[in-house]
C-alpha cells in the first residue's frame, strides 16, 4: 500500500520539480536581460546564473526568445479553453472577451513596463512575438472550427481568432487598455454576428 502511494506521488513530485526548474530559468533570464540588455546575455550566461546545464535550458525552452515569453503555452491554452470550456449556452465573443481582459490585466500589471520596453526595443523579440500571435490565432481558430455549437465558416473563425489576438496586442500597448478592449470587441462582436447569419 505504501509503495503504491509513493509510486503515485512520484510523477507529481517530478512535475513540480520540473516546473520549478523551468520557472527558475525563466526568472533568471528575465533578470539578466533587464540588467544587461537582451542582446548582451546569451543562453550560456542564463544557464550559469541559474546553475543548470545549457541542455537543461533547451529542454525547457526552444530558444532565447522563448525565455522572455515563458507563459506562451499558458496564454494559448487559456484562449482555447475560453472556447471549449464555456457554458453550453454561453455566446462565444463574451467568453473570449473575458479571457482577453484577464490576459491584458496581466500584461499591463505593475512592473511589466520594463519588459514591454525590452520587447519593443528588440527586432528579434518583436518578430518572435508576432509569429507567436499567428500561432495562437491558428490554435484559437482550430478550437472555434471544431466547436459544433458555432455556425460560422472556417474563414470566419480564422479571421475572428486573429482579431482576438490583435485586440490583446493593441490593448497591451494602449494608453487605456480597457478602452482598447471595448473598442476592438465591439467590432469583433459585429463581425461575428454578421458571419454567423
Amino acid at each position: 500500500m505504501i509503495e503504491s502511494e509513493q509510486g503515485r506521488e512520484q510523477p507529481g513530485r517530478r512535475e513540480r520539480k520540473k516546473a520549478a526548474t523551468r520557472q527558475k530559468i525563466a526568472d533568471t533570464a528575465l533578470r539578466l536581460f533587464l540588467e544587461h540588455g537582451y542582446d548582451a546575455v546569451g543562453i550560456r550566461d542564463v544557464a550559469a546564473e541559474a546553475d543548470v546545464a545549457v541542455t537543461t535550458v533547451f529542454s525547457h525552452f526552444a530558444g532565447k526568445e522563448a525565455l522572455v515569453f515563458e507563459r506562451d503555452q499558458d496564454f494559448e491554452q487559456r484562449l482555447t479553453r475560453a472556447v471549449t470550456d464555456r457554458a453550453p449556452h454561453e455566446p462565444l465573443v463574451p467568453a473570449l472577451r473575458r479571457e482577453v481582459e484577464a490576459l491584458v490585466r496581466h500584461c499591463t500589471a505593475e512592473g511589466t513596463a520594463p519588459v514591454r520596453r525590452m520587447i519593443e526595443g528588440s527586432p528579434a523579440l518583436r518578430e518572435y512575438e508576432e509569429s507567436m500571435g499567428l500561432r495562437h490565432a491558428e490554435a484559437l481558430a482550430a478550437a472555434m472550427t471544431a466547436d459544433p455549437r458555432l455556425p460560422a465558416t472556417v474563414t470566419a473563425c480564422r479571421a475572428t481568432a486573429r482579431f482576438v489576438i490583435d485586440a490583446y496586442a493593441l490593448a497591451c500597448g494602449a494608453a487605456d487598455p480597457q478602452a482598447a478592449v471595448d473598442e476592438v470587441f465591439r467590432m469583433i462582436e459585429a463581425a461575428w454576428e454578421a458571419a454567423a447569419r
